[in-house]
Order: structure tokens, then C-alpha cells, then sequence
């Protein structure tokens, strides 16, 4: 039996193939450690997988989860990283295009909310030492938007209306908006723009410093740094 693992960003680029077809034992369950040391024998140029997350379907599992083999299965790198939903709940979009971070600033605004805090992060010239000419970033697109719903959540529990306490629930109200740039990004212009509006400032500052954080940590977005003489996938712990 096989089952089909997607790679991702500089694991894809070391097998050369986006996918895998790797083949299976006989027993009837596998886990997610025992199918990484499959990919790993049977596809030795992927490298060490030990800094590698699996996933099943959309959701990140451990080394000791048991595998459906039904769903897709894919494994990333460590991250750099359908219809919109209400902003209440958060609003995340990817973007081949260039982000006019002005606009989704005015675009989560509302005349309830009185204060409304922009986070951009942009193209650095310089990184390890080295001059930047250009960033490319890759997604795993079926995965992103589940995954930054699941920090939208998050961010809600922490500083929403949920966080109240002896406030009215509408006063601790937060808009989330993230945009995240796909393909080649030229230094200077926006990665990604995170937009938050509360009616208070605190709550606004506090909801847009824990998105940018969290994303970093697990939305599947990879960032691949272009130099004169090369390039560096921004995470490569092997």
C-alpha cells in the first residue's frame, strides 16, 4: 500500500517533487513518526525530518499520532509562517499582489471601534549578514486560512469579548484582518498587514502584537530569501 505526502518549500525543493508516494507495511495503522522515517529511507535526498510538523487533513499532529490514511497527509518545515468571515471572527486572505496596507486599515474600521492598530511587516535589505534582493514566499494555502481561523479564536479568548470581565462584552469587540503575500515580494513592500479595531486601544494593540506572534509560529507560510549569490529558506533547521 502508498499514501501520497505533499512536501513543502525546502523540503519540496530537496526531493525536487511536491509529492511523494511512499510506500507502506503491512500492519493496518502507522504514525506520523514511523511514516517520517519511511519518508526518510525510502527518500533519503528529503533529508532529516525531525524538524519536520505532520499534518493530517488541516490540523498539525505529533510523532505519536496514528495516521488516516484517507485524509491528505503532509509534512512542512518550520513555518517563517473560502469566503471571508465576519471580521468579528477574523478575516485572513493570501495575496499575489502587492498590499495596500492603508486600505485594510480603513477597511476593518467602524464607527464603533475607537482605536484601530496596523501591524505591517515589510522586505529588510539585510538578513545573516548578507544583502536581501528579494523574498518569495510559498503557502499551503488549504491549510493557512483553517489554521489563522484557529488563532483568530484564540486571539478572541484572549482579548474579546470573552476577556471582558466587569466591561460589557461589545466594548472588548475586535475586527482582525491579515493579509499574506504569496510569490516574490521586492524589498520594501509589504509580507503582511495585520489590522485590528477595538473600541479601546489597549485590547487593539495587545490582539495585533498576538497575531503577528502566532502566526509566526504555525500559519504554513514559507519565506525563501534571495541573495546575489543564492538563496536561504528562513526556518532551515537541518
Amino acid at each position: 500500500m502508498k499514501i501520497e505526502v505533499r512536501l513543502f518549500a525546502v523540503l519540496a525543493e530537496r526531493a525536487g517533487t511536491a509529492s511523494l508516494e511512499v510506500e507502506l507495511p503491512a500492519d493496518e495503522t502507522i504514525t506520523m513518526g514511523a511514516l517520517k522515517a519511511l519518508v526518510m529511507a525510502q527518500f533519503p535526498a528529503v533529508g532529516d525530518l525531525g524538524f519536520a510538523s505532520g499534518v493530517v487533513g488541516t490540523a498539525y499532529v505529533g510523532d505519536d499520532a496514528v495516521v488516516d490514511l484517507e485524509s491528505q497527509v503532509a509534512l512542512l518545515p518550520p513555518v517563517s509562517g473560502g469566503e471571508p468571515s465576519p471580521l468579528e471572527a477574523g478575516v485572513f486572505e493570501l495575496s499575489s499582489e502587492p498590499v495596500d496596507a492603508g486600505a485594510l486599515s480603513k477597511r476593518v474600521g467602524d464607527d464603533a471601534c475607537g482605536a484601530i492598530v496596523t501591524f505591517c511587516g515589510t522586505t529588510r535589505n539585510k538578513n545573516r549578514g548578507q544583502s536581501v534582493e528579494q523574498l518569495d514566499y510559498e503557502a499551503f494555502e488549504a491549510m493557512a486560512g483553517p489554521e489563522m481561523a484557529r488563532i483568530f479564536e484564540r486571539c478572541n479568548t484572549a482579548f474579546g469579548p470573552a476577556a471582558a470581565k466587569d466591561e460589557e462584552p461589545a466594548e472588548r469587540t475586535l475586527r482582525m484582518l491579515c493579509v499574506h503575500r504569496t510569490g516574490v515580494v521586492p524589498v520594501g513592500e509589504p509580507s503582511v498587514v495585520i489590522a485590528v479595531a477595538s473600541p479601546h486601544r489597549d485590547a487593539a494593540f495587545d490582539a495585533a502584537r498576538f497575531l503577528i506572534d502566532e502566526l509566526k509560529k504555525s500559519l504554513p507560510v514559507w519565506k525563501k530569501e534571495h541573495y546575489a549569490d543564492g538563496h536561504h529558506w528562513i526556518g532551515d533547521r537541518s
